[in-house]
């Protein structure tokens, strides 16, 4: 595990320049727009300090600690941005999503709660997530439990979009009855 690049000034924008993962990039479901990545000039990075598909970034600051793995479409390297940690995981060992799933489950939650300081912006600090303990399966269950996993949040995406569209269906039907209903007022007070 390796904390984020440390920037000892502002970060500039260079649209020339390396991409970089801050704390801001981070939705609120952990996911992170690869495109809207801001291109900052760093000179001479060290290589610890640069991410890409496979690494697992984990957000060390803030109320909603949650570690998000990258994925292959994360082509270009970046760069971590502290308070980030960057976790590589051995893909002889773990996967990345696996990881990344298993921080984020409510028992690692937990842990990591009892682990955080911090009275205004609550830190988890590296060496007590550096000692947090987690179940490995072998590599072929834990890409079985992610499939599902992505099956599962897939379900979740379609079972909101099928309960916005009944929404409109409903407000369209009802806008329609009383768009009628005020027709036949207005036609019987014409009389």
């Amino acid at each position: 595990m390796q904390t984020g690049y440390t920037a000892r000034a502002r970060l500039e924008p260079a649209p020339e320049g390396v991409r970089v993962v801050q704390l801001r990039d981070i939705g609120a479901e952990g996911e992170i727009d690869i495109e809207k990545l801001e291109r900052v000039t760093i000179s001479d990075p060290a290589d610890r300090y640069l991410v890409a598909a496979g690494d697992v970034v984990f957000r060390s600051r803030g109320d909603r600690n949650i570690a998000i793995a990258l994925e292959t479409g994360f082509a270009e390297p970046a760069i971590a941005i502290s308070p980030l940690f960057v976790l590589r995981p051995n893909p002889g060992v773990i996967t990345a999503d696996y990881l990344a799933w298993s921080l984020n489950q409510p028992e690692a939650q937990r842990q990591i709660d009892a682990i955080a300081c911090g009275t205004g912006i609550r830190m988890v600090p590296k060496a007590g997530l550096d000692a947090l303990h987690i179940a490995v399966p072998d590599l072929e269950t834990q890409r079985r439990m992610m499939a599902i996993d992505r099956l599962a949040a897939r379900e979740r995406r379609l079972l909101l979009a099928l309960a916005e569209k009944r929404r409109a269906l409903t407000n369209l039907v009802l806008s329609a009855c009383a768009h009628r209903a005020g027709q036949s007022n207005i036609e019987r007070n014409a009389r």
